[in-house]
């Protein structure tokens, strides 16, 4: 019987040592920090007649720390990718692995910077609203909306 009263003690008070240290940890406020606040509108998708298309937002990073953007993609619109000017090759675009939102700052995608290319995607009709998600290595997944515009794209 004491066998078994110590062999349970031991995990036990393990397990309320390591409570007692995470209950600790978290109440100084070292436990980590908020994710950063991101906020995403403006969606807008150009489409050209020969059905290339590009999605355009603003994301503004109302937090006190940098997140990068990684990926963006619309369950309706299938594959998409980030791309961005091409410094090295003036007036071409280069796929971009990742965009950093500095904090307290604003994106503003445009077709010579930053945008999401989409391809292959369906012809679209002015004026539909497309849903999109934008991925963030800190913040996580941030939906979105983009709107066809009337505009196409040469």
């Amino acid at each position: 019987m004491a066998r078994g009263a110590r062999a349970t003690l031991i995990p036990v008070g393990g397990c309320a040592l390591a409570l007692a240290l995470l209950t600790g940890y978290t109440a100084t406020g070292a436990a980590g920090e908020p994710a950063p606040e991101i906020r995403v509108s403006g969606g807008r998708i150009v489409q050209s007649n020969g059905q290339t298309a590009a999605a355009y937002f603003e994301i503004r990073n109302v937090g006190d720390r940098d997140d990068t953007l990684v990926f963006a993609d619309s369950p309706e619109l299938g594959v998409s990718m980030l791309r961005e000017r091409d410094r090295k090759r003036p007036g071409t675009a280069r796929r971009a692995k990742t965009v950093t939102i500095a904090a307290h700052s604003t994106l503003r995608m445009s077709r010579g910077g930053v945008h999401v290319a989409l391809l292959d995607p369906p012809p679209l009709k002015p004026g539909q609203r497309i849903s999109f998600n934008l991925w963030f290595t800190d913040r996580g997944r941030v939906g979105a909306e983009a709107v066809r515009s009337h505009l196409t794209e040469r």
